[in-house]
């Protein structure tokens, strides 16, 4: 791992918060991430599973978590398996946890190899009546791998069908999507880190540069930082390129008057950051380019406001949707008669502002939270309006990060990261 050793109390308290939740008599148990492979001996770099991340702080593959509180041994109450360590090991793969340095990390004491699970694990099962399994239930999940989640889950119901099964996942919905301080901090590092690399493009950008090789200095910056590197795929497009949502191509050449769209965002100890920023190529906003993005920015600044405990995440949607519609009408893309005549279903504005404005982040960059329920203080959400016009040959989003406050408008991550125009054309002309 790159980044500093997060403090063990997160993870303490993650499983005693998670462990509060669980039915008498159960067990609960959390796997870690395969390796991938590629082809031939080649492999994904690894990535850990964030619930196994969440509750331990263990960013190994080969891993499990064993959370038993009503164990009648002391010792089974909370249970890390790790993949037992040599010299040889350590010369051919690098560092691995020991016993001593995982319960460091973790805070876990009992910590066995991973050899010796099948044994403990069936004396557990013996003394439970029912099995937490770890589901991804998230609203986007679209998963067709087999994971080690998953053959856990089917190879426990075959050898105890006895057993009664109980989800994880709406305790971790609701846990993971309200952030202690430690996460919080976390957050902020990964959007300073973003800071930093959004810093060295507006020296950078100019007509005849590639998308590419935009990527690349971003890339170069966040490494040079202490990051793994990108928390999601980059989306960096120029000209009608910001019109693909998901344009991730990154291979044509910017041009003189062209807007460049870049949906970026550094990781920082597997926490996500997630920005998104529209600069000028040439340095300078047309006319019609600083009026549509002021519109966004205006429509981003009332969104921020509206993120406050109490408000639901629906209706925060469709108070956003009458915000855009108003702009829309103001740079004259709509209507009236659009307006008047739109399909509810699928509102006037949808046809240059298509997607969803926020969304929770965190250890994913589209994060866990239980969309019906009510907003809470420290959740984090993105705020990420845009109007995308092909006809024009440009689109324009603006995306920050921000903290939901007991009281008042929410606190942004992202405060320092140029967003004004006129800052913008400064930094980029200097």
């Amino acid at each position: 791992m790159k980044y500093d050793q997060i403090s063990s109390k997160l993870f303490i308290k993650n499983r005693k918060n998670f462990m509060a939740q669980m039915k008498p008599k159960s067990v609960a148990v959390f796997n870690s991430n395969d390796i991938y492979p590629i082809s031939a001996d080649s492999t994904m770099p690894f990535q850990q599973a964030r619930d196994i991340f969440y509750l331990t702080g263990a960013d190994q593959e080969e891993t499990k978590l064993v959370l038993f509180p009503d164990a009648p041994n002391k010792d089974h109450r909370e249970m890390l398996f790790v993949r037992e360590t040599n010299d040889h090991i350590a010369v051919w793969e690098g560092e691995k946890l020991t016993k001593e340095k995982a319960t460091e990390v973790t805070g876990i004491k009992s910590v066995f190899w991973l050899k010796e699970f099948d044994k403990i694990f069936f004396e557990v099962m013996t003394q439970a009546e029912r099995v937490y399994f770890n589901t991804n239930e998230h609203y986007r999940q679209s998963v067709e791998t087999e994971t080690r989640e998953d053959r856990f889950i089917k190879a426990t119901k075959e050898k105890f069908p006895a057993h009664s099964w109980e989800r994880s996942n709406p305790i971790l919905q609701r846990l993971r999507a309200v952030k202690d301080k430690i996460e919080i901090d976390l957050i902020q590092t990964a959007c300073n880190i973003t800071e930093k690399g959004f810093r060295r493009l507006l020296n950078f950008v100019k007509p005849g540069v590639w998308e590419y090789e935009i990527e690349a200095e971003l890339m170069h910056e966040f490494l040079r930082n202490r990051s793994r590197g990108f928390a999601y795929t980059p989306i960096i497009g120029s000209g009608n390129n910001a019109n693909v949502l998901h344009y991730i191509q990154n291979n044509q050449q910017c041009k003189k008057g062209d807007l460049l769209l870049m949906d970026v965002g550094a990781e920082y100890a597997n926490y996500s950051s997630d920005m998104t920023r529209t600069i000028p190529v040439s340095g300078k906003f047309s006319k019609r380019q600083r009026e549509v993005y002021n519109a966004v920015k205006r429509v981003k600044d009332e969104a921020t406001k509206m993120l406050v405990p109490g408000n639901y995440w629906k209706e925060y949607h469709e108070e956003v949707g009458n915000l855009m519609t108003k702009e829309l009408l103001g740079l004259k893309l709509l209507d009236k008669a659009d307006v008047k005549n739109e399909d509810p279903n699928w509102p006037a504005y949808k046809k240059y502002f298509m997607h969803g404005t926020s969304h929770h982040m965190g250890l994913d960059t589209h994060d866990y939270g239980i969309l019906w329920e009510k907003m809470t203080e420290n959740m984090v959400f993105t705020v990420e309006p845009g109007i995308y016009i092909p006809a024009e040959g440009f689109g324009i989003r603006l995306e920050d990060d921000v903290v939901i406050q007991k009281k008042g408008e929410p606190f942004n991550l992202m405060r320092n990261i140029p967003i004004e125009a006129e800052e913008i054309e400064e930094l980029m002309n200097k």
